[in-house]
């Protein structure tokens, strides 16, 4: 793969809040990638923060966040070829419990080993989604991709704007 990087790391930053309680929503961000030079975004690290799901007695909430390089439909986890990472953090309690116990999970968590890059956008835009499930009120989310930009040679970039294309 030809890549010459053009750019140092940069951090672009986002924030996401459900349209309604437990109501899937989705934002596209723009990287302003310019397509006649071949660009695209190397990702070298992604850090989501999505809000605590509400403790409600008796009810199992959770918060869930994703970033992906395609538009969705629904919560993106990290079997989805276009899933740059995800965050989940759950409340579980036993009917009629006042206390619930605190879960997270998260996609950034692994692989352990030093990577070169997570993923490569070869679109103009990322999106994130958010969704929450047994809360009363919507929850939000924060998030940074930290990468730089590269241009890519013609069949470089072909083949990776083909595969996020047809993949979406």
């Amino acid at each position: 793969m030809a890549l010459k990087r053009s750019s140092e790391i940069v951090k672009v930053g986002f924030s996401i809040t459900e349209a309604g309680a437990n109501t899937f929503t989705q934002t596209e961000i723009d990287l302003q990638l310019n397509p006649l030079d071949q660009e695209v975004f190397v990702v070298v690290a992604a850090d989501l923060d999505p809000s605590a799901p509400q403790n409600i007695a008796g009810v199992n909430t959770q918060t869930a966040m994703s970033i992906s390089s395609t538009s969705q439909t629904g919560f993106t986890n990290i079997s989805n070829s276009n899933g740059i990472a995800n965050a989940v953090l759950d409340i579980r309690q036993d009917g009629g419990s006042v206390t619930g116990v605190p879960f997270a999970r998260s996609s950034l968590d692994s692989p352990v080993a030093a990577l070169d890059y997570i993923a490569i956008i070869s679109t103009s835009q990322f999106f994130c989604q958010i969704v929450g499930t047994g809360n009363t009120l919507a929850r939000n989310g924060f998030g940074a991709l930290w990468g730089y930009r590269a241009r890519a040679d013609a069949a470089t970039y072909a083949a990776l704007v083909q595969s996020e294309v047809l993949s979406a």
